[in-house]
């Protein structure tokens, strides 16, 4: 029911339909998916591989030669043949065998750009939902601010407070709605963003977001990620399937000097009928496909040290991702029990000091912003949470296959000659 579906038309610039007040993230990847341009790219470049695969099965069109020849004072002579490309069917095959492989590189790229827009959507998702936290507690500073303004004044009219304190508080509040300004600014910047993924980038942005949750820790050892990884990656698993074309490659660039060769039958009547097979062939003296050979099989190289450069990368990544999951899962518990709370404590008991007239505005003013930066610390961290938990997921090749090696599902795919050993040069 929710089938990513090939688009023929080109799509239109604001998918049909209002975007709901509250947008859960399972609806901003839904649409994402379904209305990524990146996406429809990708499919379509697998129905130009699947054609391809199929124009291989095909064997080429026949060739008629029809000639009449005509002489004086002597009969006509007439001269057929209906000759066949030889190379085609010798390398069918082979050729067979590279589109298919081509095919599936085609699919392996494409659920590489599903995988991708999922992940920038969920990491814009995150960051809206810490663009709003913050603006709620910027805008929680302000009252306070505005109320301690308030006191400051009123001390002052009775002879107990001085100008001093009035003009901190009123620069305090002024610095702090140039905070919020700008804050507004990148919250606004960010659900244009999110707009434009959702494929609604004219539409409404002013939607309500998800509660942010905190994710459970990582149990498994960093050892399963990277073997789920080194299996399931998509972009892996293309470069493979490219190399084993590859392969297929280098055999029909030694049927090469085949090329040019025909057979048929022939038929002639000069004056009277006769027939036989006809074959053409080249002489191979100076080229007998050599130089096809070599640059063959140093694309296969190339791919060979391809494929070892994204291993490298899918290893780093995962490793980054694992470690970086980590060490905020840790931040995150020090910070939600200790930190914070530590802070919201010596706020109060710093308000209570200054209302007693037991200690000067700038006291407060230490605590308040201590209280302020702890707060937005939390939300910072929470935010590089989702973002290391979505950078996890997408490094072992999708939320799905992460979810799979959670509940110990198995994780390696069938056997095939491209993932486990890449065919050789033969």
């Amino acid at each position: 029911s929710n089938a990513i579906f090939f688009d023929t038309t080109g799509g239109p610039l604001d998918l049909a339909g209002e975007t709901p007040e509250t947008l859960t993230l399972p609806q901003a990847v839904r649409s994402a998916v379904t209305s990524d341009p990146k996406v429809q790219q990708a499919l379509a470049k697998v129905r130009e591989a699947e054609a391809d695969a199929d124009q291989a099965r095909l064997w080429p069109n026949p060739v008629i030669t029809f000639v009449i020849g005509l002489r004086r004072k002597e009969s006509a002579f007439i001269n057929a043949s209906l000759t066949e490309d030889l190379l085609a069917f010798l390398s069918q095959p082979r050729r067979i065998s590279t589109a298919d492989d081509r095919l599936r590189t085609t699919a392996a790229d494409a659920l590489t750009a599903v995988l991708e827009a999922i992940a920038a959507v969920q990491v814009k998702y995150a960051a809206v939902q810490a663009d709003d936290a913050q603006l709620l507690v910027l805008q929680e500073r302000h009252k306070i601010i505005e109320q301690l303004l308030h006191v400051a004044k009123a001390r002052l009219d009775i002879g107990e407070g001085t100008r001093l304190d009035v003009l901190t508080l009123d620069t305090e509040r002024v610095v702090l709605e140039a905070d919020i300004a700008d804050r507004q600014l990148l919250r606004t910047t960010d659900r244009l963003a999110l707009a434009r993924l959702i494929g609604q980038p004219s539409g409404r942005t002013d939607w309500t977001l998800m509660p942010w949750q905190a994710p459970n820790p990582v149990s498994l050892p960093e050892s399963r990620w990277l073997t789920t990884a080194l299996t399931r990656r998509p972009e892996l698993q293309s470069q493979k399937w490219e190399l084993a074309a590859l392969g297929d490659e280098i055999a029909l660039a030694r049927l090469s000097l085949w090329a040019g060769s025909l057979v048929g039958p022939e038929v002639e009547r000069d004056p009277t009928w006769w027939e036989g097979p006809s074959f053409q062939a080249p002489v191979p003296i100076f080229d007998w496909g050599q130089a096809r050979v070599r640059k063959a099989r140093a694309a296969r190289i190339e791919a060979r040290h391809k494929l070892t450069d994204v291993r490298r990368q899918v290893v780093e990544e995962v490793r980054r991702a694992y470690a970086t999951f980590a060490q905020a899962h840790s931040a995150l518990r020090k910070t939600e029990a200790e930190l914070v709370p530590l802070q919201q404590r010596r706020r109060e008991q710093a308000e209570a000091a200054y209302q007693a007239g037991e200690s000067d505005l700038a006291t407060l003013l230490l605590a308040e912003e201590g209280l302020l930066d702890a707060q937005l610390k939390l939300i910072d961290i929470q935010q590089k949470l989702s973002v290391a938990l979505i950078d996890l997921q997408r490094s072992v090749g999708g939320s799905g296959v992460a979810e799979d090696l959670v509940r110990g599902a198995p994780t390696t795919q069938p056997t095939t000659r491209a993932a486990i050993h890449p065919p050789g040069d033969e």
